[in-house]
């Protein structure tokens, strides 16, 4: 196997792992932590964590990894993995199965290969080291709306943003067609399966992010942040801004009215 089959495979057990840990819990009556940060954390978040980073250190001991749940562990080499165990704990705990586990694996700052499993569902999107992308092992495109009173936008909540990134905000969805709240990682992967058309988020952390990356700009996306600059994935964690859009030509577009 090739090293682009082994990470693959490898990806695909750490998800594996995490739906094992996650499912038994879902809609279970839980105690729910709050974090400094205010965000919610369960026993289904760190476990899983848990599980992924003792499986990495395991086949990969020379990795670093950078998780939402646990303190870095820096690598000695080029590779680093970005875990999530369970994006969209809000959905969690209030039982919309709409959340994900997020999986990334980046070389020199880059994320190469990018897996979101829903383990309720059992889907599981794909950017593969290969260019590809698919759901559950089908090929999935981009949407190709080039214009923005067609587009569909998602974010997750206007109350995320601060006043002036709400200001610019409320200009791309004024222009678009439709504009619609809530999901978290799942509207990005609706995105690349062509229902969604733009996505825009503020205040994410690499782990947020970086398994999308692959999976939207291996079916044709593009990912930014709203000045049009690829994402940093440096290790420093905080990214401000985020826009995902279908095409170069509506990406375009939408960073055109974010900064009129």
């Amino acid at each position: 196997m090739d090293e682009a089959g082994r990470y693959l495979a490898l990806a695909n057990r750490l998800a594996d792992a995490a739906g094992e840990i996650i499912r038994p819990h879902f809609r279970a009556d839980l105690d729910i932590e709050i974090k400094a940060d205010e965000s919610p954390v369960t026993i289904a978040d760190r476990e899983a964590e848990r599980a992924m980073r003792a499986i990495i250190e395991a086949e990969c001991p020379d990795h670093g990894i950078l998780g939402e749940e646990f303190p870095p562990k820096e690598g000695t080499g080029d590779w680093r993995w970005y875990l999530d165990p369970i994006d969209g704990t809000k959905l969690f705990i209030t039982g919309i199965p709409l959340f994900g586990t997020l999986i990334a694996l980046a070389h020199n700052g880059e994320p190469v290969l990018g897996v979101m499993d829903q383990p309720i569902n059992r889907e599981r999107w794909i950017g593969a080291m290969d260019g590809s992308a698919a759901l559950n092992g089908k090929a999935i495109t981009t949407s190709a709306k080039e214009n923005l009173d067609e587009a569909i936008l998602f974010t997750t909540s206007p109350r995320l943003y601060g006043p002036d990134q709400l200001v610019t905000f409320e200009r791309l969805a004024d222009a678009t067609r439709l504009t619609r709240f809530g999901t978290d990682c799942y509207a990005f992967a609706m995105l690349a399966m062509g229902f969604v058309d733009i996505v825009t988020e503020t205040n994410f952390n690499e782990w947020d992010i970086a398994a999308l990356v692959p999976v939207i700009e291996n079916a044709g996306g593009v990912v930014t942040d709203w000045d049009g600059k690829p994402l940093r994935f440096d290790g420093q964690i905080a990214i401000e801004t985020t826009i995902a859009a279908a095409n170069p030509t509506l990406h375009a577009k939408a960073l055109e009215a974010l900064q009129s």
